[in-house]
């Protein structure tokens, strides 16, 4: 059993050393445990205090391309490297490291192929009152949109199996932490989450610039994810309260012509017709959606089956070449 620890990095020279010192360096049911950093294009010294503590793999982009990105640069090196289980966590230290042990547990019992760190939101001092109200509403729509009962869905500390990892897509550049719970619900992949320790604050979030920012960002995120899993329930809601308000306005307009009374109410009449047609055209637009859903996860199923070709092809050992990533195509 191979677990591969993987922290994507930008600028994090001050803090990514007290982040790898706290992580585990055995685990019991793990036979070896190996590290990845992804340099998202750091200007500072990331990469140099990562090679200097003895971190096994790098990622090294010329330029930041994003935590969505990063992330999936690292699963897929991760899993070409043989990891059976791969955990993501924060340069910042963020989480405790000794809480890994715990995160996998779940995927080491074959309960679940992906789990979701918990943390105690409320007790986190750093936390605004207003990040903590905005992280509990955020959660809340993404167990409503995911059909999942992940209390903290922005926690980026999370385990992989290796089935569930190379099942893994994002599509937004923001991150892949709201997605990847709607993706991995809407696909009844077995996902679950545990209680786990938060440390001190180190530095500032960079990835919530300002409230309003991440509300707007968060919320596209999590609306894209739905409509690209349950686009046609999304389009039959909007066309038919479309169509209903038509046919209301429009039996509004009867009532009136049948008391004579039609002539004043020709508006009624054209919106009604409006909101009739604008509805049965959103509803044929969310066949439309279903029928590329469904592509969709067809083509997903055909790239979940290359990966597994792709990496089989390996040594004895389940380990590839190289030790250094690849910059993927942008």
């Amino acid at each position: 059993m191979k677990l591969i620890i993987q922290i994507p990095c930008y600028n994090e020279a001050e803090t990514l050393a007290i982040a790898l010192d706290a992580l585990p360096k055995q685990i019991a049911g793990v036979d070896e445990i190996e590290y990845l950093i992804i340099n998202d294009g750091s200007s500072d010294d990331t990469e140099k205090v990562a090679l200097e503590w003895g971190v096994n793999y790098i990622v090294h982009f010329k330029r930041n391309l994003g935590l969505a990105k990063g992330f999936l640069a690292g699963i897929d090196l991760a899993l070409r490297h043989g990891a059976d289980i791969i955990v993501n966590t924060d340069a910042d230290n963020q989480y405790c490291g000794a809480d890994i042990e715990k995160l996998i547990l779940p995927i080491l019992e074959k309960k679940a192929d992906i789990v979701i760190g918990e943390r105690p939101i409320e007790e986190i001092e750093h936390f605004s009152w207003v990040k903590k109200k905005l992280q509990r509403f955020g959660s809340f729509v993404v167990r409503m949109a995911s059909k999942t009962d992940i209390p903290d869905a922005p926690s980026g500390f999370r385990a992989y199996s290796r089935k569930a990892a190379m099942r893994v897509n994002v599509h937004n550049e923001y991150t892949y932490t709201l997605e990847t719970i709607v993706q991995a619900g809407r696909n009844k992949m077995a996902i679950t989450s545990v209680p786990v320790n938060t440390n001190p604050e180190l530095r500032k979030s960079r990835l919530m610039h300002s409230i309003f920012d991440y509300v707007k960002k968060s919320m596209l995120t999590i609306l894209r994810a739905v409509l690209m899993y349950r686009p046609l329930r999304v389009f039959t809601l909007l066309g038919a309260t479309a169509m209903a308000g038509g046919i209301a306005i429009g039996v509004r307009f009867l009532i009136f012509f049948f008391q004579g009374n039609g002539g004043g109410h020709t508006q009624s009449l054209i919106l009604a017709a409006m909101l009739i047609i604008i509805g049965s055209q959103t509803f044929v637009t969310g066949l439309q959606a279903d029928i590329i859903s469904a592509n969709r996860k067809l083509l997903e199923d055909m790239q979940y089956r290359i990966k597994k070709l792709e990496f089989a092809l390996l040594d004895p050992e389940g380990r590839a070449i190289t030790e250094r990533g690849e910059e993927p195509p942008e």
